[in-house]
């Protein structure tokens, strides 16, 4: 086999930062083949679009994240004036290192939240839940629609990770303003940086309280935990802090949101979970597989070349050193030799299990996979239960995302509650 780099000519599938047709781009990666060169905001990077190759890349120790390793960033091309540079360089915490120090940085974390304490939160996302449910009807415009995602799926995920971590409640209003701006690419860049530092600034001095006066909380217990190496440094339970908090909520409100989309737009398939002939369960994961709440997911990067064999339809490929490489894990959720010809529909029903890997693989996999789960699976069928008329106020179609490259998220989602 030759050993060839991709072909240089090949144009660059550039990634609408607008999200104006997600189904259509997905396609587009999909059909280009297993890597797809794409532009983002004018940064070249590689794109994987196929589970098996995803699933190699995410254990190749040749692939980091630490950001000082890309090509573009060491030659200056792209520095903090790129709008997606806070989505790679999060500062220190077990999201932004490899090896020896993530594993010690995660050690912590995994000591910290355990599945116990996962489960510990039940009681307090169905308070969550059912305070939320009650007040909708509250938020009724003069017409009856409601906003779903500014009234429940927003609010939800934030008050709950907020919880877990120990953050007071009035701050939660703050941290939504400031999340919205650094997520959207609608915010200037300056305005974003200023976000960050008012982020860091908000998680520092929570960090610094709890280590003070320790409470029941996450944040305690990553300030105390101790197996697995040094302890962390007030700098590294802030970064786990910020980083946890950002990702999860965001997930978990794409999470909810494209579930409720998915089962108001297949009713005969709401009808299978509401008799109990399907479980909640297995929606979530249909919906995380065909419709998840990450999209692309940035960035790791090549200390050396690496040459990946056994793909179809190419011929030794190379990831060469310092280039940067994208996880397109919608177009993974529909890989074809996955999840079978049918891959592009969603279908509760589907006969084999949905072995999906939206929450990622390796080293690297979402810590809050768990929560989010909980969450849905408590939100989804008592939002249902509750509202048992629910529909759409508006046309599928007429659903727009957020302008957010990463992040399957829309801008809003107007519903009525009853018929």
């Amino acid at each position: 086999m030759s050993r060839t780099s991709a072909p240089a000519p090949a144009p660059s599938l550039v990634i609408d930062p607008m999200v104006r047709d997600l189904d259509g781009e997905t396609a587009r990666l999909r059909e280009t083949g297993p890597f797809v060169r794409i532009d983002l905001l004018g940064a070249p990077a590689w794109t994987v679009t196929e589970h098996a190759v995803a699933r190699r890349l995410l254990t190749d120790a040749r692939l980091v994240k630490d950001i000082n390793r890309w090509r573009l960033w060491q030659s200056g091309e792209i520095d903090r004036r790129w709008p997606l540079v806070g989505m790679i360089d999060t500062g220190r915490s077990m999201f932004s290192v490899d090896g020896a120090e993530h594993r010690r940085l995660r050690a912590k974390t995994a000591q910290a939240i355990t599945a116990r304490r996962v489960e510990s939160m039940r009681p307090v996302v169905e308070g969550i839940t059912a305070e939320l449910l009650a007040a909708l009807p509250g938020h009724a415009g003069p017409d009856g629609r409601v906003d779903l995602k500014t009234y429940f799926a927003q609010p939800l995920p934030m008050s709950v990770v907020c919880n877990l971590m120990g953050v007071p409640d009035e701050s939660i209003p703050r941290q939504m303003r400031l999340w919205k701006a650094f997520f959207s690419l609608l915010t200037p860049q300056d305005e974003r940086l200023a976000a960050v530092a008012e982020l860091t600034e908000i998680f520092t001095e929570l960090v610094a309280e709890k280590a003070q006066a320790p409470g029941d909380d996450l944040t305690s217990a990553l300030i105390l935990a101790d197996e697995g190496g040094e302890p962390l440094t007030q700098l590294e339970v802030m970064g786990n802090l910020k980083d946890m908090i950002g990702a999860g909520h965001e997930t978990t409100v794409g999470l909810v949101l494209n579930a409720v989309r998915a089962l108001l737009t297949h009713p005969d398939q709401l009808e299978l979970v509401r008799s109990g002939e399907v479980s909640w369960e297995t929606v979530v994961e249909e919906v995380l597989r065909w419709d998840p709440p990450t999209t692309h997911l940035l960035m790791r990067f090549a200390t050396e070349d690496i040459e990946v064999d056994g793909v179809d339809g190419v011929d030794g490929f190379v990831i060469e050193r310092g280039e940067g490489v994208v996880i397109s894990y919608r177009a993974i959720g529909r890989d074809r030799d996955r999840h079978g010809g049918d891959a592009d529909s969603f279908d509760i029903r589907r006969a084999t299990p949905i072995r999906h890997m939206t929450f990622g693989h390796g080293p690297h996999m979402c810590p809050g996979a768990a929560l989010s789960r909980l969450e849905a699976n408590i939100a989804l069928p008592a939002l249902f239960a509750r509202y048992p008329d629910l529909r759409l106020a508006v046309p599928a179609d007429e659903l727009r995302n957020m302008p957010v490259m990463t992040q399957n998220d829309l801008e809003a989602f107007p519903i009525l509650l009853h018929g």
